[in-house]
């Protein structure tokens, strides 16, 4: 696959806003994962094979931290790791290297840049500490709806203003982003990368999409050759 190709009909309106999800689309996560692995005392890679497992199978994130916690409870352990001093979350060392000069060059292309993912509502203020080129930065756990609901992503048309049909959603995910996008009647970009990203595979999905992305770095000029 090349870094960056069009599968979807090039017909149709121009692409005006862009909204991006955030984890291991902008943000690498195995850091994060890799903390969680620490702190529940298990070697980083037996963590993140399971991961792959349980995502395989369906499950989530969720279940990967329950199994090897039963009971566990999200909200006491990230308490309990702040008051140890290392809090979950992530910093500009967990940004992937093409996110900050993609969104600018979109941007710079007049487009209404935004960013929308399912996250803690620390998230924002740890997203708005990267200093990104964005119009909005979304968060679930603020905006009180997560994807794939639909709402989400109403939520995003809105606030870019503009007919879903001229909104592109790019995500690592084809549960969560592609196939809720594309039956909102937005665009999707789907970003192969991260365990999501390559764990789960829909054919029929991806030839709805616009674009399928080894990265970021080529989307700016694929939006520029399609736009008119």
């Amino acid at each position: 696959m090349t870094a960056g190709t069009g599968t979807a009909p090039h017909d149709g309106p121009p692409i005006r806003a862009v909204f991006f999800d955030i984890g291991e689309t902008l943000v690498n996560e195995g850091e994060i994962y890799g903390r969680w692995a620490d702190w529940l005392g298990v070697p980083r890679h037996t963590f993140l094979t399971k991961l792959g497992a349980i995502l395989a199978t369906g499950g989530t994130h969720m279940d990967l931290l329950e199994y090897f916690r039963p009971g566990f409870d999200l909200e006491a352990e990230q308490k309990k790791r702040a008051e140890a001093g290392v809090p979950n979350g992530f910093g500009a060392a967990d940004l992937y290297p093409d996110a900050a000069s993609c969104l600018a060059r979109l941007r710079a292309q007049g487009l209404y840049v935004g960013v929308a993912g399912n996250q803690p509502v620390e998230a924002g203020e740890q997203f708005a500490a990267l200093g990104l080129e964005t119009d909005v930065v979304g968060i679930s756990d603020v905006w009180g709806v997560q994807k794939p609901a639909q709402e989400f992503f109403a939520r995003c048309a809105d606030l870019a203003g503009v007919p879903a049909g001229e909104i592109l959603y790019v995500g690592d995910r084809v549960d969560n982003d592609v196939r809720p996008a594309l039956a909102f009647g937005m665009r999707a970009a789907f970003l192969r990368r991260g365990p999501w990203g390559f764990i789960l595979d829909d054919p029929a999905a991806l030839a709805e999409c616009t674009f399928v992305l080894d990265d970021l770095e080529s989307l700016p000029d694929l939006v520029a050759a399609r736009n008119p």
